[in-house]
């Protein structure tokens, strides 16, 4: 389906033909960790790059979700969740991407005891970490600890055994680059929710997003110069945890050939991390009642973000314009917009590493947490909740990402 509405890829074709340089898209070129700078972007669709887009599919990327959703909410520390991370090892091997498990621990500090509430300040204005200053309509946020208000009885069953501390597991794989393999980016989603629902959007869509861009740089004749990482993170949804573990152990593990004169890097050096977190639901802000537009609006969009303050902001902002570039090539219906607001997702732990980014429905910060989508940790979101126009944002969202990783690792796919 083609943009025209947005004008998107006439605008590129003008500023090709007259040598515009209106973008601002690595100008200057950023270097990443490696001393290496991102490629330009052209405006010009990569023969290889398009031909990895063309072959996804809107059903697949709907199956793959449906499939998630028979674990419920997968939160952590259950039965369904190490369900769930088998399942979706199973499937990762079956694309032919070898995978990896990292474990780690997760036993959470007991509560303290909450000091008496300050009078209320009507002029404070609350805000996650990072994130940008909301405005216009509001509804109340939280997540659903009610089993009773999820009305099926059958997923309230499923998703009744409660969390407990302990051992902790989460799944990658990996396709090794033929020319730089100790050079990686990495593709990333949390599997984990919570909420009393099946967490299809949260974040069975941005799960089956990478699950999709596994199988596809996995497909025989295709290859990437670097190595690609796609990684599905756990404890998410309890601040990051499973995102943090794999930092702490792996970070000194970059680019250290093992065992020396093998040719092989266990942990190759990071140029970027990718992370996508709720890709379906831009229905826009809430009406003054407090209820939503039920349809995806026309004007809706893929937001890609990264953080200002972190100390690899100037890289991640290029790594962003980057994927905005490709989202202008590769995406069939939905644009991109970028921002410098990224906060509460596992992006965030490698920020000030390594250029990271985070993909998503609306910006988190700002708009996701002042009830932009109402089925964030709510039983309502399920499967069913969503409409075609809801998953085909989250298959713009692939699009935009594999078009920008299968330039920037250098795939190549055999005739």
């Amino acid at each position: 389906m083609a943009r025209g509405r947005h004008g998107g890829r006439r605008r590129w074709v003008l500023a090709a033909a007259v040598g515009l340089a209106a973008w601002p898209v690595l100008q200057p070129a950023a270097q990443t960790p490696a001393g290496r700078p991102f490629p330009p972007s052209s405006p010009l669709r990569q023969p290889a790059a398009a031909a990895l887009v063309d072959r996804l599919d809107l059903e697949r990327y709907k199956a793959t979700i449906k499939g998630l959703t028979q674990f419920g909410d997968r939160r952590q520390g259950t039965t369904r969740n190490r369900n769930a991370v088998d399942w979706i090892e199973a499937q990762l091997r079956s694309y032919g991407c070898p995978t990896e498990r990292l474990h780690y621990t997760w036993n959470p500090p007991a509560p303290a005891r909450a000091p008496s509430p300050a009078p209320a300040d009507p002029s404070a204005v609350t805000r996650s970490v990072g994130g940008g200053r909301p405005r216009g309509v509001r509804t109340p946020t939280g997540v659903n600890s009610d089993p009773l208000r999820q009305p099926n009885a059958e997923l309230r069953r499923l998703n009744e055994e409660p969390t407990t501390p302990g051992a902790r597991e989460e799944v990658y794989c990996t396709k090794v680059g033929t020319r730089y393999p100790n050079e990686m980016y990495i593709v990333s989603a949390h599997m984990d929710g919570h909420g009393w629902g099946e967490a299809a959007n949260d974040n069975g869509s941005g799960t089956a997003l990478v699950m999709e861009l596994a199988r596809l740089l996995n497909l025989p004749g295709v290859t990437t110069e670097r190595t690609i990482r796609f990684a599905l993170w756990n404890n998410e949804e309890t601040g990051l945890n499973g995102a943090s573990a794999y930092v702490a152990q792996r970070r000194a593990r970059q680019g250290i050939e093992d065992p020396p004169g093998s040719g092989r890097y266990p942990e190759p050096t990071w140029l970027g991390v990718i992370q996508h977190d709720m890709m379906m639901f831009d229905h826009g802000m809430p009406r003054a009642d407090g209820t939503m537009n039920p349809e995806q609006r026309p004007e809706a969009d893929v937001n890609i973000e990264f953080q200002s303050t972190a100390a690899k902001a100037f890289d991640a902002q290029q790594l962003a314009w980057f994927l905005h570039a490709a989202n202008e090539k590769y995406a069939t219906d939905y644009p991109a917009q970028v921002g410098p607001h990224m906060t509460n997702t596992d992006s965030t732990p490698f920020m000030d590493l390594v250029p990271a980014i985070s993909v998503r429905e609306n910006e988190r910060g700002v708009q996701v947490g002042s009830g932009w989508d109402p089925q964030w940790h709510q039983p309502t979101d399920l499967f069913a909740t969503y409409s075609d126009k809801d998953f085909r944002l989250g298959l713009n969202a692939a699009q935009t990402t594999l078009g920008a990783v299968a330039e920037l690792a250098g795939a190549t796919v055999a005739p």
